[in-house]
């Protein structure tokens, strides 16, 4: 069977790294996560990545620091999670850039957009660092904007849950889980999908959001594939 995107934007969270530690970075489980995303690139899907940095700092807890400063160290967080995303990614075989917002030449390439559409061309995994390297945004935000300039067919978000419900199904045994939603019932629900910012960039520039659990990592291939899985956000 031939995959139903060929180019996607992957939207992992920093905590996904951590496996069951509280923070920092579980090696074993990044190399699980990353032998689905080779099995995608091995199918010819384009893939590009962005990942959070919760599992080493959470800008929002940063008490009273300046909320400008706690972002840029949030980025610098992203940046931490990309590199051993792609030394994982690496000894898998697949070949990897790490582009990052904020310049830091000696351990990654700049974010240049024409720069990561001929990686994706030649096949490339490209991991997007530092989220949007302004202060006030969110990586969500930066998943919407990296999959806008790099023409991607469909964000993947990839969580601890298996889609959107209408409350949390840890606390609330009845919660209702959606198959389908569109951006506006997003926007008008508050559902947590991604921030508001985020959610108005994929309904601008009308870019599907599948939402999908990441226990299993392999729902990243069925993603890919077009099998009906988790909570999927379209215009109407």
């Amino acid at each position: 069977m031939e995959p139903k995107f060929k180019r996607v934007l992957l939207k992992l969270s920093g905590e996904a790294l951590a496996g069951g530690k509280d923070s920092g970075l579980d090696y074993e489980t990044i190399v699980r996560y990353c032998k689905s995303i080779k099995k995608c690139a091995d199918l010819g899907v384009q893939i590009g990545i962005v990942v959070g940095g919760g599992n080493f700092w959470r800008g929002r807890s940063s008490g009273d620091m300046d909320r400008t400063r706690a972002d840029h160290i949030g980025m610098l967080a992203t940046v931490m999670n990309s590199l051993a995303l792609a030394d994982a990614l690496e000894h898998l075989g697949v070949e990897v850039r790490v582009q990052t917002a904020i310049a830091m030449q000696q351990i990654a390439e700049p974010y240049i957009r024409l720069r990561a559409m001929r990686h994706l061309e030649k096949g490339r995994v490209v991991v997007f660092g530092c989220g949007t390297g302004n202060p006030f945004f969110s990586t969500d935000t930066a998943a919407a904007l990296r999959a806008a300039e790099i023409d991607a067919e469909i964000i993947f978000k990839a969580t601890n849950v298996d889609g959107v419900y209408d409350s949390d199904p840890r606390k609330n045994p009845d919660a209702k889980r959606f198959d389908t939603l569109t951006y506006s019932d997003v926007l008008r629900l508050g559902l947590g999908v991604m921030d508001s910012t985020a959610t108005a960039m994929c309904k601008d520039n009308n870019i599907p959001i599948l939402v999908f659990s990441l226990e299993d990592p392999d729902n990243i291939v069925r993603a890919v594939m077009g099998e009906t899985i988790g909570t999927l956000v379209k215009e109407d």
